[in-house]
């Protein structure tokens, strides 16, 4: 596990660089990250990122068909909003770990 500053705070991360302590994450952290990825965030990203974190916190697993399904976005503005790998990057950017589904 390593420390990393976003935004200006220190966060635990894996190797990845994906978030290992939930509870550090805010909306200040996720745009730092957002920023890293090259996604610009919008209240809609931010209305499915509290969808994702909301699953997560409860033990729903991840897919893309699930949140296709979530009445926020379908598939297709998924990979719109979060271009390139959107589960993954959506994911990191929520600050829950990335989906056993993705390599």
């Amino acid at each position: 596990m390593a420390i990393k500053t976003i935004a200006g705070v220190n966060v635990d991360v894996n190797e990845e660089g994906y978030m290992t302590d939930a509870s550090q994450w805010n909306k200040e952290i996720a745009a730092g990250i957002a920023a890293e990825e090259g996604v610009e965030l919008t209240d809609q990203h931010f209305e499915l990122i509290d969808w994702i974190r909301n699953k997560v916190a409860v033990g729903d697993s991840l897919t893309i068909r699930a949140i296709g399904k979530s009445g926020i976005v379908d598939a297709k503005q998924f990979y719109k909003m979060f271009p390139g790998a959107p589960l993954k990057k959506a994911t990191k950017i929520a600050g829950v770990p990335k989906p056993t589904s993705c390599i």
